[in-house]
């Protein structure tokens, strides 16, 4: 039962967790989740909700999203759904469309498979199965809207009560038919065989040296499903036929406790998919859960197989880390467990570096502000994340330069360009974003002096509102001048006489900027250009 690579012949039976000894109601399920599991039973497949979301109910939590499980193939998924389209090279998904809300339905698969999240993928892929482009959409509201006009309301009937007074015995579920399941095979079996130095390997599992899992393509059952998930309290799934909870692994006991356990032997999983490290680093902040030692132990070990994770799948895992609502707990949780130096060396080596400095604190603040955001549901940035995390490695760069150019803008460009090309190298930074933390960070020293009518060009451009973001945040830890901070949030609100007269007003009391290289003073209180140099040994405050 423990390990990795069991295959569910002589599997032991789950356990099944009655209504009753649950908190799970289908009041708390999204109703398009309910509306999908329903018609997959009654076409007499099986049905489950599966992973997070049942883990985030039995915790009395709001899942983000609801993911569902089932013995039918994506092509008969997509049978019963218009509304469906089918998304993965690897491994065929398939994606039920309510509007705005997806409906991710997985079919179940043999031992060890890697779940869709957790499939090694370029960054085209991951484009094509996240995207669709706005016809597409419309045309799925459509299909959506005639798909509600034709259920049955009674079917899903989520006020009604749900609490039965024992489970039913489970059924075996209905199979899917031989020819089906070995034409998907078959196919997938095909396509291996075209691939270069595939030949004459086991097509249906793959290695890589170091034993990362690169491809698994098996159908299977619920018995096998299990055993591919990564922790017991994502493998736990809650069945639409009786609402009961099934669980293979002691997964309800682990939620209960709060504890994060792998299944199997946690270096071999480790080695299957080194993402698991920053999925348990991440579960840890976002659940408040604690790693259980025989889990956290190979970490330390094994932490530098991050480096052969594609860059795309690493970019991913870092949104999930730190614009999900727990950013600043997880920055400390990946700091405790040595795995922010295998994502961004740079920043974890300016960290060491300076302990308890004013970047570590306005980096923590700006997760902070942005956790809030997420509490909030305000939206957040990939792009301020990135500027954020990227602001020490910049003044490292900056630092490096004699210091009459640390305010000039083409040296604040220069780093940044060099702090992203060097990031990247293990987390993947898209263009847009790249060149939007350029835009913010070369906006410092336009926002900190900015030069009459042109203030008002300024509050038309796309990155005005980053940018201004990022200078109140350097201002609250004195390292941009409060005075201007304060403002700029004024000139906002001001209607057009008004700002006319506020920057006539800014351009008689403040020091010019300075002329030689476009650049600014460090800005610490607004102070001119004589004054804004640095004393020998003194350390630079930060992009002006």
């Amino acid at each position: 039962m423990n390990d990795s690579s069991l295959v569910t012949t002589g599997a032991p039976a789950p356990r099944i967790i009655s209504r009753a000894e649950h908190n799970i109601s289908r009041s708390d399920i999204s109703p398009n989740a309910l509306r999908v599991l329903y018609r997959l039973k009654d076409a007499g497949y099986q049905a489950f909700l599966v992973g997070g979301c049942v883990r985030d109910l039995m915790l009395g939590r709001h899942p983000k999203d609801f993911d569902v499980a089932t013995n039918a193939l994506p092509d008969q998924v997509r049978a019963l759904f218009r509304n469906c389209r089918l998304i993965g090279r690897r491994f065929r998904l398939a994606h039920v469309y309510f509007g705005r809300e997806v409906i991710e339905v997985a079919t179940f698969r043999a031992a060890s498979a890697p779940a869709a999240s957790d499939e090694p993928v370029s960054e085209d892929e991951l484009e094509e199965s996240e995207a669709l482009n706005e016809a597409q959409l419309d045309e799925l509201d459509e299909l959506d809207e005639e798909e509600s006009a034709d259920e049955d309301d009674a079917e899903l009937d989520i006020d009604a009560p749900d609490d039965t007074s024992e489970s039913p015995t489970p059924q075996p579920p209905p199979q899917a038919t031989a020819s089906a399941k070995d034409e998907s095979v078959a196919v997938e079996r095909e396509q291996l065989e075209s691939e270069p130095g595939l030949a004459g390997v086991d097509h249906e599992r793959v290695h890589d040296p170091h034993g990362r899992l690169l491809r698994d393509n098996v159908y299977g059952t619920i018995d096998e499903d299990v055993w591919r998930r990564d922790f017991t309290a994502n493998a736990l799934y809650y069945n639409i036929a009786d609402f009961s909870v099934w669980d293979y692994v002691g997964g309800a006991d682990d939620v209960a406790a709060r504890r994060l356990r792998l299944i199997g032997d946690a270096e071999t999983r480790y080695r299957e998919d080194p993402v698991r490290m920053l999925r348990a680093a991440r579960f840890e902040a976002k659940l408040s859960f604690s790693i259980e030692p025989a889990s956290a132990a190979p970490i330390a070990r094994l932490k530098p197989l991050l480096a052969g994770v594609p860059p795309a799948r690493l970019f991913d895992e870092t949104q999930k880390l730190f614009l999900t609502g727990h950013g600043e707990r997880s920055f400390e949780v990946l700091r405790q467990h040595a795995l922010l130096a295998e994502l961004f060396p740079t920043i974890e080596k300016y960290l060491t570096a300076h302990p308890g400095s004013a970047v570590e604190r306005l980096l923590r603040l700006g997760l902070r502000n942005t956790d809030a955001r997420v509490a909030a549901d305000k939206p957040v940035t990939a792009t301020f994340l990135f500027a954020l995390l990227l602001y020490g490695p910049i003044v490292a760069l900056i630092e490096t330069l004699p210091p009459q150019r640390w305010h000039e803008i083409s040296a604040i460009s220069g780093a940044c360009e060099r702090a992203l090309r060097e990031a990247s190298a293990r987390v993947s930074i898209p263009r847009r974003i790249a060149l939007g933390v350029r835009e913010m960070y070369t906006l410092q020293p336009r926002l900190e002096y900015p030069r009459g009518k042109r203030v008002l060009r300024l509050l038309e451009q796309p990155r005005f509102r980053a940018g201004f973001d990022l200078l109140q945040l350097r201002s609250e830890l004195g390292l941009a001048s409060a005075e201007i901070a304060r403002w700029w949030t004024q000139l906002q609100s001001a209607g057009p006489g008004d700002r006319l007269n506020m920057i006539d007003s800014m351009l008689k009391t403040r020091a010019p900027l300075p002329a030689e290289g476009g650049g600014a003073p460090s800005g610490r209180g607004g102070r001119g250009r004589g004054r804004g140099r640095r004393r020998r040994g003194r350390r630079y405050s930060g992009p002006a």
